[in-house]
């Protein structure tokens, strides 16, 4: 029997960001730095706007990773990937 390891589940933008806004996702020590410039979110957020396809944000629960405030993330959801990567 083959365990399941992951979930894909798919939301609407508006929940994402109730989730930004409450402090449900948290961003892991082990993130790399922000590197987008100004144009790229605005590209992003028009895209989002207009209903196009983006992409994945990866999230992840686990309460012992460490964030980058240096506390545990405790139920969280973790952002493993999203914005900051290069394109």
């Amino acid at each position: 029997m083959v365990t399941q390891r992951y979930f894909v589940t798919p939301h609407p933008i508006e929940t994402l960001l109730a989730w930004v806004k409450s402090g449900e996702i948290a961003v892991p020590e082990i993130q790399r730095p922000f590197v987008w410039d100004a144009t790229k979110v605005r590209n992003l957020l028009d895209s989002l706007y207009r209903g196009y396809l983006i992409g994945y944000l990866i999230t992840w629960r686990n309460p012992t990773v460490k964030l980058k405030d240096g506390s545990l993330s405790a139920g969280k959801r973790i952002l493993i990937d999203g914005q900051q990567r290069r394109v």
